[in-house]
């Protein structure tokens, strides 16, 4: 019998509080230590409150093995659990992390959707300051701007769920050390330490090296973070009082009153209401091309993400492939 988790667990979620509000709730269990310390530091601060949800990827043999934890420790705290079946496999051309990232969102929306009476819009993630310092060392990696070192939210909403991360500013070693004091098992997934990813690569050889020269690190970077969210929020309003200005679709010449800098915000706000997502180099292509359009026969016909934009008399339009 495992000791009892709660003083040690929950000591180390002190923001557990920003839960706090919440009526019952979900958590998104995958079986790892840092889900198995998020689901046993709520189950036992909130009996009867908590609910699980585990997505089985179905990529690797391990999968059936990270369900039977999950359920064995969900009948242990007496928290009822939905496992999810999905299937992750990516495309060709698209990125395998991507493929099951986002696979996983909409399995655990469907879950909540589909079951406890669909009453429950509320998911506990656990994502810690590790992933957040390696989030945005990857978003550094590609050139990233606002958005990416904004890196990830305490809470967003997405696919009509509000997912909350209450562990942001806890390392991953601190969730382990308190588990393993707390005699609390858990799985390990085999691909995190496959160094054919990213992120392995980041967690494994640069974290160290930069926790040495730095070793306040994971709070600095997460500063820089709230930095960058707070002023990607500013810019979202910016574009917003400007999309009214130009109109929807854009006017032309109104988007030329405005400076370059508040074209290419309005715009890629105006693509993303539209479902697309233009490159660094289609929105400097399309911002050449709305400079030069002074005449009535200037035809403006830019490749952006899966579609096009073209002019259309006095507006832009969006098509979408």
């Amino acid at each position: 019998m495992a000791a009892s988790p709660t003083p040690k667990l929950n000591a180390n979620f002190p923001s557990l509080d920003a839960l706090q509000h919440l009526g019952p709730f979900a958590v998104a269990l995958s079986g790892g230590a840092d889900s198995t310390a998020l689901l046993i530091a709520c189950a036992t601060r909130w009996p009867g409150r908590v609910h699980a949800v585990h997505v089985h990827h179905g990529l690797q043999a391990a999968a059936d093995g990270f369900e039977a934890h999950c359920v064995a420790l969900c009948e242990r705290l007496k928290v009822p659990l939905v496992v999810q079946r999905v299937n992750a496999a990516h495309a060709a051309g698209e990125s395998p992390e991507d493929a099951a990232r986002q696979a996983r969102y909409h399995a655990l929306s469907e879950a909540l959707q589909n079951n406890w009476g669909g009453q429950i819009k509320h998911m506990a993630l656990a994502q810690h300051a590790d992933d957040q310092v390696e989030t945005l060392l990857l978003a550094l990696s590609r050139g990233s701007g606002l958005p990416g070192l904004a890196c990830m939210p305490a809470a967003a909403e997405r696919h009509g769920v509000t997912y909350h991360r209450p562990c942001l500013d806890v390392p991953g070693l601190a969730l382990r050390e308190a588990l393993k004091a707390a005699g609390e098992a858990w799985v390990e997934d085999p691909t995190n330490i496959d160094m054919r990813y990213t992120r392995n690569r980041i967690r494994a050889e640069l974290l160290p090296v930069i926790e040495k020269a730095f070793p306040s690190f994971r709070q600095t970077f997460a500063r820089s973070a709230s930095h960058a969210a707070q002023a990607q929020t500013l810019l979202q309003e910016i574009a917003a009082q400007d999309l009214q200005q130009v109109g929807h679709p854009p006017a032309i010449k109104a988007l030329q009153q405005l400076s370059e800098a508040r074209q290419s915000n309005v715009l890629r706000h105006w693509l993303a209401l539209e479902h697309s997502q233009a490159s660094a180099a289609q929105l400097q292509a399309l911002l050449v091309q709305v400079k030069a359009c002074t005449t009535r026969g200037h035809n403006i016909d830019i490749k952006v993400g899966r579609g096009f934009v073209r002019r259309d008399g006095a507006v832009l339009r969006c098509y979408n492939l």
